[in-house]
């Protein structure tokens, strides 16, 4: 794995600049994290394989929808392939702390892979049950409960500290410009061939990434193991995110936007279907509009340079995020609602990648598994008890009611955040400098700390 430079720090403002970062445009810094071999590696592969992602997630949902109408199941479809994330991403950290990453991912890799197989052998025989869809959607969740905190902290022994930062904005941005790719795609192989050969694309894409993981050269670490017994190990990280005020208040609104707010993407298909009456082809763009948003967000946040002011994205950023929704749920033009569509995509980008980043820059890295875990389980794991609930709900008091409420939370749960957040701004600069991203300023009271 390539060395990096050391990081520069302002003096003035106090905050971490990028190697090379006085001496090169900010888009020209946006890739930085590409000189890594290793990196390379894994973004030329995760960029096929999560476009397969995505085709499969749209045709999943519109297959669900195809077969029974119900905004209920269209909830549980998304409660059950996310609720493993809560459940279990305290397990899932602690195996990423404890065993090498590179294996623990390309074992989730193959899992899934797998997983698409049997989903495409079922959809394309004829043979797919309703319930058949939702237990492969639940072994889904599942693996991807042990293979989102194990990627996530293995980004750092790809690139190293100093371009940690950008590699988390560019791993966004990959994510989402694969959402643009796989709705799209999806809603043209659905409408021609159906969902199955989405399905089995999904399970090709994946070799992609493995193969990317096998030619990697990590440098070996050493495990981390002090004796301790593995309950008590949990129960450190957990200790350590809820007596680190910035992390707990990070962590709390991710909670918060992800229950309440998220859950207007398992509704999409309503929205497309009776309130815009655009069928499935709406329904990829839809999607892929959140996408082009998100994407946007991430590639934004990819050029800068520095941590400074990134706790103020993500108190705009999650009320941006609430505004948006609301006005989207009141929308009945379709080209009206796909552009709100794209301020949804790009404030979510903008509040969780800065979640992301703030919280890697502020955990030790003996405990970045396990603290990772709870991010995934604020970011991923609330999201389907969310999904579930406004399901019944939308059922019942309509789709756009339901995503109106979910908006006015992230709107308050923004708010809040940013009243809070200048408080612990010196703590969250402490714990910044002590993991090495960047270096106190002889001025506190002068200094850039990350807000």
């Amino acid at each position: 794995m390539a060395d990096s430079p050391p990081t520069t720090v302002d003096m003035q403002s106090g905050t971490a600049s990028a190697p090379g970062a006085g001496g090169q445009s900010r888009a020209g810094g946006t890739f930085r994290a590409l000189r890594h071999r290793n990196f390379q590696l894994f973004f030329g592969g995760q960029i096929i394989s999560l476009v397969g992602t995505w085709m499969q997630t749209v045709a999943q949902a519109w297959l669900i929808y195809r077969l029974t109408g119900s905004g209920a199941l269209l909830g549980l479809l998304g409660f059950v392939g996310q609720i493993p994330i809560l459940l279990l991403s305290p397990l899932a950290g602690l195996v990423a702390d404890r065993w090498p990453r590179q294996r623990v991912v390309i074992a989730t890799q193959t899992a899934s892979m797998l997983l698409a197989f049997i989903l495409a052998a079922l959809t394309m025989t004829g043979h797919i049950l309703v319930w058949e869809i939702i237990g492969l959607a639940t072994l889904l969740g599942i693996v991807n409960a042990f293979d989102v905190p194990a990627r996530q902290s293995f980004l750092i022994e790809m690139v190293g500290r100093d371009d940690l930062l950008n590699a988390i904005a560019l791993n966004s941005s990959m994510f989402n410009g694969a959402r643009v790719a796989g709705p799209a795609i999806a809603a043209a192989v659905v409408a021609v061939v159906g969902e199955g050969w989405c399905f089995l694309l999904n399970g090709v894409s994946y070799l992609a990434v493995i193969a990317g993981l096998f030619l990697m050269r990590i440098e070996k670490t050493k495990t981390v193991h002090d004796g301790a017994a593995p309950l008590e190990k949990l129960r450190e990280g957990l200790r350590f995110a809820r007596h680190t005020k910035p992390i707990r208040a990070l962590l709390t609104l991710a909670a918060t936007v992800s229950f309440m707010a998220l859950s207007y993407s398992v509704l999409m298909p309503i929205f497309a279907d009776r309130i815009l009456h655009g069928g499935v082809n709406a329904y990829g763009q839809l999607m892929g509009a959140v996408g082009v948003g998100a994407m946007f967000g991430a590639l934004v946040l990819a050029m800068r340079q520095q941590l400074r002011g990134l706790g103020n994205v993500v108190a705009y950023s999650a009320t941006g995020l609430g505004a948006s929704l609301v006005l989207f749920s009141v929308s009945h033009w379709f080209w009206v609602s796909f552009t709100i569509l794209m301020v949804s995509g790009f404030t979510m980008m903008m509040q969780f990648t800065a979640t992301n980043t703030l919280i890697q820059a502020m955990v030790p890295d003996q405990l970045r598994g396990r603290v990772m875990a709870l991010y995934s389980m604020m970011f991923l794991g609330m999201s389907p008890i969310g999904s579930l609930l406004a399901g019944l709900l939308a059922d019942r008091i309509g789709a756009p009611v339901t995503v109106a409420i979910g908006g006015l939370a992230s709107c308050l749960g923004g708010l809040a955040f940013a009243r809070k957040w200048p408080s612990m701004r010196g703590p969250a600069r402490e714990l910044v400098a002590a993991q090495g991203m960047m270096t106190p300023a002889p001025q506190p009271e002068e200094s850039g700390p990350p807000s």
